[in-house]
């Protein structure tokens, strides 16, 4: 008797759940349904194949910015290669003939390092 009391109550939970959801989504399709249409705000979906629609809060092209943003940090990056290429140059004159320095071989592995970098910016 205990087996099919169980599955008596199992289904009773169930009923109660199948219900309680059923009534809660009738009840929101009678709201929906009662609400007037031209109350019903929908936001205008983004369109992503024309990025030009996007805007930022001070009004400003979002595009714009973020081409001003990747000219100032190629700026820096190009300054900064400038700066450990000319380290990279004094360092092999200090060194003299048929030396190479471990730290020349690193300078040389980040100036790579930057000039990817730079390039990946340019390129977008």
């Amino acid at each position: 008797m205990q087996g099919g009391q169980k599955s008596v109550f199992a289904c009773s939970r169930r009923t109660v759940l199948f219900s309680s959801i059923a009534s809660a989504l009738c009840c929101a399709q009678q709201q929906d349904a009662q609400e007037p249409p031209g109350n019903r705000r929908i936001p205008p979906i983004p369109n992503p194949s024309n990025p030009e629609d996007r805007k930022l809060p001070n009004g400003k092209s979002q595009n714009d910015a973020i081409a001003k943003q990747n000219h100032e940090q190629a700026l820096k990056d190009t300054n900064e290669l400038i700066a450990v290429a000319e380290q990279l140059r004094d360092e092999l004159k200090k060194a003299g003939n048929y030396v190479v320095p471990v730290s020349s071989v690193k300078k040389t592995e980040e100036i790579e390092k930057l000039a990817r970098r730079i390039r990946g910016r340019l390129k977008d």
